[in-house]
């Protein structure tokens, strides 16, 4: 694990913090700060131009091969990058899960004519992604999923629900995960990983209100929904195995970049804390330093599971194991921490119940950070069984 940059590395930053800069107070003044966890819905025309904006920039997908698009960057570049976009107050990425999730599974599982349709307008910011995993029955257990696809014809049709859906209403294309051979034992063989484009008779999507009023996901309904025969990755029911992959590109060099914003969070906590007089409290200050130190070890075990051998090798390793469990407990209570160093003014809102402040929205959004992509129950058997070697307690006659 390196902790330090070299010479050119830092000057790769300068280039990126000067472009930033320069963006940010031009034509996209505005849309710094938006658009992050809680405030979703906010200004999503002029984000959708700077989406466009990155692209023909050519700070999109930095990390993906030259020949797909990308820069190529090493992987040094590519926390940096994340990590100063993050700094700048970079607005909500619309592209992520396109960018993040299904351009690299496509460089990984896919045939070349998926990588040319689909990779340039990723790169270009022009279509955005959604993912279609969860079910109401199939969350935690993904292989239960009940959503079925038939081929008719030379297209799949596809009947079934997803939930938690980010993004669903504002995105082109999804990538669904569906029963294509609802006979096969183990269920998870009988799975097939579908491109389905959204904006198509046949899908139905119901927002779902979430406590600060944004509407981040949906319930999406797939009745007699179609897609081409050959949107198909890995296969006719090989679908699990590319959904795998698909969880193991979320701990990618990005998650530099959430812990920026991690940091900018604990910044204006610490600010208000010296402003009010909370500092001066000794619990206050030893909770703001418990923070800080955790957020230390995030970055640290970052570095350290990007820079694992049996990461690049397997998608994964017992270091990226335990970050999801770690950074949710910790942003759930730095939201609790910001909320007593406001104290009484935690409780006042200026205007309409949803007119929040940005540390309101902390606190209400990351109730959620334990549950979503994973519980905290859920990561406690995983560390359990693949990190640990732990038996699964027989299930009881």
């Amino acid at each position: 694990m390196n902790t330090r940059f070299s010479e050119e590395d830092e000057g790769f930053r300068r280039e990126i913090v000067d472009w930033l800069e320069g963006e940010f107070s031009g034509d996209f003044r505005e849309v710094r700060g938006r658009g992050g966890p809680g405030d979703e819905h906010s200004m999503l025309d002029e984000r959708r131009a700077f989406e466009k904006r990155l692209g023909e920039a050519g700070w999109t997908c930095v990390g993906w091969p030259v020949e797909y698009g990308g820069r190529g960057l090493s992987l040094e570049r590519q926390v940096i990058f994340h990590e100063e976009y993050a700094r700048a107050g970079g607005p909500g990425r619309l592209g992520h899960i396109g960018e993040g999730l299904l351009g690299p599974t496509l460089i990984a599982f896919g045939n070349e004519e998926q990588k040319q349709r689909f990779l340039p307008g990723i790169v270009r910011g022009e279509e955005i992604w959604c993912q279609g995993y969860s079910e109401p029955n199939a969350g935690s257990d993904l292989a239960n999923v009940q959503t079925r696809a038939t081929l008719e014809d030379g297209e799949w049709v596809i009947e079934g629900q997803k939930v938690w859906t980010s993004w669903a209403e504002w995105s082109d294309w999804c990538f669904v995960l569906c029963r294509t051979d609802p006979d096969a034992e183990p269920k998870h063989r009988g799975i097939s990983y579908l491109l389905v484009p959204m904006r198509q008779e046949g899908i139905e999507t119901r927002p779902i209100v979430q406590i600060t009023g944004d509407s981040e996901f949906s319930e999406v309904f797939y009745q007699g929904a179609r897609t081409a025969e050959e949107n198909v990755v890995g296969g006719v029911n090989g679908g699990w195995k590319v959904a795998m992959g698909t969880l193991a590109f979320e701990r990618g060099a990005s998650t530099l970049g959430q812990q920026m914003h991690f940091q900018n969070e604990l910044d204006e906590v610490i600010a208000i804390a010296k402003r009010n007089g909370a500092a001066e409290d000794p619990l206050i200050r030893q909770r703001i330093a418990d923070a800080w130190i955790g957020l230390r070890l995030q970055r640290y075990n970052a570095l350290r599971m990007l820079g694992s051998k049996e990461a690049r090798e397997t998608g994964t390793s017992r270091e990226s194991m335990i970050t999801k469990i770690f950074w949710s407990t910790w942003h759930r209570n730095l939201g609790e921490l910001a909320m007593d160093v406001l104290g009484a003014e935690a409780e006042v809102m200026n205007g309409e119940p949803y007119d929040l402040t940005g540390l309101q929205r902390l606190y209400l959004f990351s109730r959620s950070d334990t549950v979503y992509a994973g519980s905290n129950q859920i990561q406690r058997n995983i560390i359990a069984q693949r990190a640990l070697g732990l038996p699964r307690e027989p299930r009881s006659s």
